[in-house]
């Protein structure tokens, strides 16, 4: 079996990569070979590779210049996604794709099904709301994931963001009324390994059963501060010098950004449960081996 897996040099990409290996031969592609902001060229890049199953966690994600960079967002998000659907559905080929939780408005304290309104408040969230559209209608059988606060040890993220400034600040203010799931890209990995490991034929009938369309986050919820204090708390408890002493929970109003981030971010696993089998695992669990491995490489880089 081949298996293209587009930006592999991102997070969820490079844990795919050597999770799938096992599967068949992985063609791990990045904008070099697949430029997701050249729609057009997308086909004869597919064609070249001729996979026969598509992981796709490419994606566009600097939510905040997205605001700037509408055209580019939309390209990449939206318009690339949806010429990977169309060849996929045209080469019964199945896709996986990965979605987020930023096409919700994050009102109310519920978490979001899949068969809610999807309302996003930025840029980003509406460019990944028409790829999500732009799949679900292009025939085949495609499978969403939208997940949630995506995190890894290496790149740049949240995680890597706090271990930084926490050993150059004292204090810290961050935003406290924000709730979701920080979900390590390993964990996505993980289910992703599992979805394939159950073959083709039932991943089409699955997808199919599924709608297309499910959430995957580590379970539990926490908001910002809750996730950065955890952090903190990981990395000191295993030898990391930090120059924090304070954090400071502060309301999103505090911490003005050019995109809206949604406050509700809750997702509903049900569907992935029940039709996958797959119950993931909490977000502190799933954080400790990231904290792990970063403790590692900030202890050797002193």
């Amino acid at each position: 079996m081949r298996i293209l897996v587009t930006g592999a040099s991102g997070q969820v990409g490079g844990a795919l990569v050597p999770r799938l290996k096992g599967f068949g031969r992985v063609i791990a592609s990045n904008a070099d070979t697949l430029d997701f902001a050249k729609p057009d060229a997308i086909a004869p890049a597919l064609d070249r590779f001729a996979p026969d199953l598509i992981v796709n966690p490419a994606a566009y994600t600097a939510v905040d210049q997205a605001e700037e960079e509408r055209d580019l967002a939309m390209a990449v998000n939206a318009q690339a996604p949806a010429a990977i659907a169309r060849w996929a559905a045209a080469h019964a080929v199945p896709l996986i794709h990965f979605s987020t939780d930023y096409v919700y408005s994050g009102e109310g304290e519920r978490p979001w099904r899949e068969d809610d309104a999807a309302q996003p408040l930025s840029v980003y969230g509406a460019s990944k709301l028409a790829g999500d559209r732009a799949i679900l209608s292009g025939g085949g059988t495609p499978l969403i994931l939208r997940t949630s606060w995506v995190y890894a040890a290496r790149g740049e993220n949240f995680l890597r963001t706090m271990a930084r400034l926490a050993r150059e600040r004292a204090e810290l203010r961050i935003v406290a009324d924000q709730i979701g799931a920080p979900t390590s890209a390993a964990l996505l990995a993980d289910a992703v390994t599992d979805i394939v490991a159950a073959g083709l034929d039932a991943l089409r009938v699955r997808a199919f059963a599924a709608r297309g369309l499910v959430h995957l986050a580590a379970a539990g919820e926490t908001s910002w501060h809750g996730f950065a204090c955890a952090i903190i708390e990981g990395l000191r408890t295993r030898g990391v010098k930090l120059a924090v002493e304070r954090t400071f929970p502060i309301r999103t109003e505090e911490y003005p950004t050019r995109a809206k981030r949604p406050h509700n971010s809750r997702l509903d696993m049900s569907r992935v449960r029940d039709v996958f089998g797959l119950t993931p695992m909490t977000w502190p669990a799933a954080l400790a081996p990231e904290l792990d491995a970063l403790a590692a490489e900030l202890s050797h880089a002193e």
